[in-house]
């Protein structure tokens, strides 16, 4: 796991020396243990390093081979078999680590390698024979890969901080993202970002730019939703799954020169990729949980059912509670952390666990994917049930946090437009390999809007302390077993049937039977108190007035009812609000 970083003009003039300096700061805490960077006329890379798999310098980056330069984040899990296979072709390798074999896998298959890589990973490779840039990003944008382009050059990395520190990029909010962002709870797909000048490559695609600019995007992978050909029962499909999902926690655990450990939630989840470390024979990992304090209205812990995990399977465990005042005070943390703008109430939580964790272990692996993936949210089956209207009505329903007339109401009429959100949502529902509704729909969660809210989400905060996470839900050969049972198994025993069925008997029936959980972070969905002044401040502030991009009318609305005002998902409507202005204060203009 690692921040990459590079530049490539279009001008034919060489990069300023300067450039990659001014972006690498921004990427030390994804990288804490090697900082690398190279130079060759139009092209530059920069590399902070955060050393998982082939610890010894001879994994350092940029790395070259021959007219190859490559700068690579995340992880190969299968770079071993690769490189078998590379070596009987004929192919040299000088060390031990994933990042030659992308190299070698390019010199090989050219464009297709990123099909033969199965992880989590986005990379840039410089091919100086061809004068072209070509990059890649994983199935299910696991790992982020943001860039900026005009006439004169294109600049990439790992977050959007390093870009802005780089200088010369349009800040200007983008109306597409704007709404997105209020619409699918801060769901912004690629390739658009919140702001102008910046985007991001689509997961599963790669990216192909010349030295003239021309730029050529290609899909290497998609997901089939559609019913095989011959019938399966139930117990072929759990059988499936648990093999699948066996072999997806061994190779996270497996693939690592440094001890792997589990966040530990109290949930389904996690709890069953405890059980099913313990069933490969994985003894003395080390797990984590962290908890909140209580509002009246929800819990902000769930120990009750993590403390049963651990008590059946023993791990090496720690446990934090953290005290409100602490969540507000590291806020600023959390956000400052936040490559884009993010509403999840969960992101402090994360911020403040993964400083924690990484006290003591470098790998995690974490159970984000599971729901989108095996139907555990509650509004799959209101979707289900609904059949009144389009396709997108049905989903607008049951899960857009703001229809368009409000969306319209609460924004500046210079940001009013269009219902992008509803044309998007309608284009990607109609699915030619999903075979009914909620086939489309799930689909849509897993390669989409998982990428831009829990998944995005887990890479910021743990990477801002130097914490790799792997979520063995998202690997691709998992999801395209689940992708292709019916919807209504997966969503049978109120959600996760197929999990349910695995965990019976290894994970504790309490955890099983419990109701479906969440992340708590009680503070930020019923607002009140400091956190309710807080917000206030941020905006009442004079940046959030002159910035204009609210209607006052609206935001006096929310602040004189702060707790009544809730999404269809329940999220707090003042602090989606207050989030996104504290974002632009600390990213766009500086306060930070």
């Amino acid at each position: 796991m690692c921040g990459i970083c590079g530049e490539l003009r279009l001008d034919g003039a060489t990069v300023e020396p300067d450039v990659i300096e001014r972006m690498l700061p921004a990427l030390e805490r994804r990288g804490p243990d090697d900082v690398g960077v190279w130079h060759h006329g139009s092209v530059a890379f920069g590399h902070r390093r955060l050393s998982i798999i082939d610890l010894s310098q001879r994994s350092h980056q940029p790395m070259r081979d021959a007219e190859l330069t490559l700068v690579f984040n995340g992880a190969v899990y299968n770079y071993r078999e690769l490189r078998r296979d590379l070596v009987a072709r004929g192919h040299r390798f000088m060390s031990e680590g994933d990042s030659e074999v992308i190299l070698k896998a390019y010199r090989e298959w050219g464009e297709d390698c990123p099909r033969h890589l199965h992880g989590m990973f986005a990379f840039a490779i410089w091919d100086a024979g061809t004068r072209r840039l070509f990059a890649a990003r994983d199935r299910f944008g696991i790992k982020p890969f943001y860039y900026a382009a005009d006439r004169q050059r294109f600049r990439f990395a790992s977050n959007t901080q390093a870009l802005l520190a780089g200088g010369d990029i349009d800040r200007a909010i983008d109306p597409v993202g704007l709404h997105f962002q209020f619409t699918l709870h801060a769901v912004i797909p690629a390739p658009n970002t919140i702001l102008r000048g910046i985007h991001k490559l689509e997961p599963a695609h790669s990216l192909t730019i010349d030295a003239e600019g021309r730029q050529t995007r290609r899909r290497y992978w998609d997901l089939d939703a559609t019913r095989p050909a011959e019938p399966r029962s139930e117990q072929d499909w759990v059988d499936a799954t648990h093999e699948a999902l066996l072999a997806a926690v061994r190779k996270r655990n497996d693939v690592a020169d440094v001890p792997v450990g589990v966040l530990l939630s109290g949930g389904l989840d996690s709890s069953l990729l405890v059980a099913l470390l313990a069933e490969i024979g994985v003894e003395g990992f080390h797990t984590f949980s962290v908890g909140f304090e209580d509002q009246p209205e929800e819990k902000g812990s769930e120990f009750e059912y993590s403390d049963q995990v651990v008590e059946r399977y023993r791990p090496i465990h720690h446990k934090f509670l953290v005290p409100n005042d602490q969540v507000l005070a590291r806020l600023p943390e959390a956000v400052d952390a936040m490559a884009e703008p993010m509403f999840g109430q969960d992101a402090v939580a994360f911020y403040l666990l993964s400083e924690r964790v990484s006290e003591a272990i470098k790998v995690v692996q974490s159970g984000q994917g599971a729901d989108e993936v095996f139907g555990g949210y509650f509004w799959y089956p209101r979707m289900a049930a609904d059949r009144e209207g389009s396709r997108l009505a049905r989903f607008r329903r049951h899960y857009f946090d703001r229809d368009h007339d409000e969306l319209s109401s609460m924004v500046a009429p210079a940001y009013r437009g269009d219902d992008h959100t509803g044309a998007f949502v309608e284009s990607r529902l109609d699915d030619s390999l999903s075979s009914e509704f909620l086939d489309a729909v799930l689909k849509l969660d897993v390669t989409t809007l998982i990428v831009d809210d829990p998944v995005k989400r887990v890479d910021n905060m743990t990477m801002a302390w130097g914490l790799e996470a792997r979520v063995p839900f998202l690997d691709h050969h998992l999801v395209e077993v689940a992708a292709r049972c019916p919807p209504a198994l997966r969503l049978r025993s109120e959600g996760k049937h197929l999990l349910k069925r695995i965990a019976r008997g290894i994970v504790p029936d309490a955890v099983i039977d419990r109701p479906k959980g969440y992340f708590p972070m009680p503070a930020l969905k019923y607002v009140r108190g400091d956190f309710l002044h807080f917000m206030r401040e941020i905006l009442d502030s004079r940046a959030c007035r002159e910035r204009g991009l609210f209607e006052r009318a609206y935001v006096e609305r929310l602040l004189a009812a702060p707790e009544m005002h809730h999404t269809r998902i329940m999220g707090n409507k003042l602090w989606h609000l207050a989030l996104l202005e504290f974002w632009l204060q600390r990213h766009v203009d500086g306060v930070a």
